[in-house]
């Protein structure tokens, strides 16, 4: 070590704390540590706290008593149950009780022979009983004030009907919409959220990874090409009410005979469509996807591209064998984060036109749509405590739809992970 080089390494030295002073150092060190630490852990525990508190109150309206009172008393059409009547029994019922004119309407629309028998109870239920709400409560009040609630009730209703009610049960999932609460289900906007979601990932993943494929594997440090990736990173944290506009002035009104189908012979509907909705969608998550496919594929090691090079393999053939499968996790990852964000978005498709009744379900992209964030939204708006149920029965039907989405997407990252 030369002259300069030791007097540089003294100087240095010389500003390091010494005795007591390092003692007050490592202390004051621990001490910020321990700070940091617990507030960091107060993060956790306060997300954690929030989380279970929302699940409380989805849970808490998703169940509890319901006080019906019926126009017409079960009792009074049979004799026993009529969940206990066969099928042709409760036909025969159901045409004693309604006019000729909705009896042949329904019978055209699925002859009678071969609905199910559940189905022919529902229609009883609600063209002959003739339901009416009297009231409903949460879990919490059913588990704890149950004598209380039934004695205010029958001071007021004495034919009231108490039951304990689910209102997330298979029916929920199969019924259509309607606009008395005791009747609604999710099938509809469920059928909706799936179409959309599923153009959303036709149209946006191979153009994702298509485009941060280009950006990190073909173009040249320009400033176009910086111009270019500095407003993917800004369109990512634009408002998705913005892509809603966009959606509405480019597919529902621009290319309107493309979105309505009426170019494809498709008649009876405007640019209000499914496949309009599932492109907004698409230019919604399109930047998430491709810097998140960016990054994917900046993380393979530049060692595997130029050992492939080494071998006599081009360009193309390197990134299709090589950069692709070692990145193709993290670009999954990056799917999953965008879907997620996709498919509980309403703002979008409110502006582009999802209805917010509909009773058809939708059997191609060019019918009309709505989805379960618009039905969610939809139903909180109302009044009565009963769309207050089923728009928190909704809430776990679209949570378990996204984690099934999610769950299928991580398997598919852990499979290319392992082949990989």
């Amino acid at each position: 070590m030369n002259p300069e080089q030791q007097k540089n390494t003294n100087q240095a030295t010389s500003n390091l704390p010494e005795g007591e002073d390092v003692q007050k150092n490592i202390s004051s060190r621990r001490t910020w540590g321990k700070v940091w630490r617990t507030t960091f852990f107060s993060s956790l525990i306060i997300a954690i706290v929030m989380l279970l508190v929302l699940l409380y109150t989805i849970i808490n309206d998703s169940f509890g008593l319901l006080a019906v009172e019926y126009d017409v008393a079960p009792g009074t059409l049979a004799a026993q149950p009529l969940e206990d009547l066969s099928k042709e029994e409760l036909t025969t019922i159901l045409q004693e009780n309604v006019s000729k004119g909705i009896y042949t309407t329904l019978e055209k629309e699925t002859p009678f022979e071969n609905r199910s028998k559940g189905n022919i109870l529902h229609i009883i239920e609600e063209r002959v009983l003739k339901p009416d709400t009297v009231g409903s409560w949460t879990l919490y009040d059913s588990l704890v004030n149950r004598d209380k609630i039934e004695a205010e009730v029958f001071t007021d209703h004495p034919d009231a009907h108490f039951e304990f009610r689910s209102w997330l049960n298979l029916d929920f999932i199969k019924k259509t919409l309607s606009s008395k609460p005791l009747f609604a289900g999710t099938r509809t906007a469920m059928l909706g959220s799936l179409w959309m979601i599923v153009i959303t990932i036709i149209v946006a993943f191979p153009i994702g990874v298509g485009a941060a494929i280009y950006l990190e594997e073909y173009a040249t440090d320009n400033q176009i090409n910086r111009i270019i990736q500095t407003n993917i990173n800004n369109l990512a944290g634009v408002p998705s009410i913005i892509y809603g506009i966009l959606g509405l002035a480019i597919f529902v009104r621009a290319l309107e005979p493309l979105t309505s189908g009426s170019a494809f012979g498709h008649e009876g509907a405007n640019g209000r469509t499914i496949i309009s909705a599932g492109m907004t969608m698409a230019l919604l998550i399109l930047p998430i996807i491709i810097i998140n496919a960016q990054e994917a594929v900046r993380a393979v090691p530049n060692s595997l591209r130029q050992a492939s090079y080494g071998l006599g393999a081009t360009k193309w053939q390197t990134i299709w064998n090589h950069v692709l499968p070692g990145a193709l996790p993290g670009i999954m990852t990056g799917t999953i984060l965008a879907v997620s964000r996709a498919i509980g978005e309403t703002a979008p498709l409110i502006v582009v036109g999802a209805s917010t009744y509909i009773a058809s379900d939708p059997d191609g992209p060019f019918s009309k749509f709505t989805a379960l964030p618009i039905l969610i939204y939809q139903w909180t708006a109302r009044p009565q405590d009963e769309f207050r149920n089923i728009a928190a029965a909704a809430i776990i039907v679209l949570l378990i739809l996204l984690l099934t989405l999610n769950a299928t997407a991580i398997f598919l990252r852990n499979y290319f992970k392992r082949s990989a």
